[in-house]
């Protein structure tokens, strides 16, 4: 089981953070923080620079704390506020599978993070290394995931979508 969860967070874990690289650095095809910061503009999220940064080093953070096993369910709770965001402001309206950039892949994501956070990283980590397994308390794990939930409705709470000229 220790080696199973060891691969699903490496992969799991790096992507995530890969991501997070796209939005701060451009690196992987991504745009950085100015084509990025304009994406989210366009989105309602002003300043989107600013955004831009706090989602990238929220999902570069969040991927590189689920890959190592450390500090608990924390990085799952912050992939989850980022997607809970991406779900609702780019995905929702172009339904359920990837095919049409519909809520798939953001849900995948979301859906894993959660189960890491309430199974642990395993006995292959550096919380298990460090001796901070009780970072994935049933408690503090359950807690962290909806503070990750709450994050992300404060960050929606934020948007402010541009007014439509009459």
């Amino acid at each position: 089981m220790a080696f199973g969860l060891l691969i699903v967070r490496i992969i799991f874990g790096s992507l995530m953070a890969a991501h997070g690289t796209q939005k701060l650095f451009g690196w992987l095809g991504g745009y950085g923080v100015a084509g990025t910061g304009q994406f989210f503009e366009g989105l309602g999220f002003r300043p989107g620079s600013t955004f831009a940064v706090a989602a990238g080093s929220t999902e570069l953070v969040s991927g590189l704390l689920v890959a190592l096993g450390l500090f608990g369910a924390v990085g799952p709770a912050l992939m989850i506020s980022v997607m809970v965001v991406a779900i609702v402001t780019v995905h929702l309206p172009n339904g359920l599978l990837s095919s049409s950039n519909g809520i798939e892949v953001p849900l995948l994501y979301a859906a894993v993070a959660a189960a890491l956070a309430l199974t642990g990283p395993g006995a292959a980590s550096l919380d298990a290394v460090l001796g901070l397994g009780w970072l994935s308390a049933a408690p503090l794990s359950g807690a962290l995931l909806l503070a990750g939930v709450a994050a992300g409705i404060v960050n929606l709470a934020l948007r402010r979508p541009a007014l439509v000229a009459a």
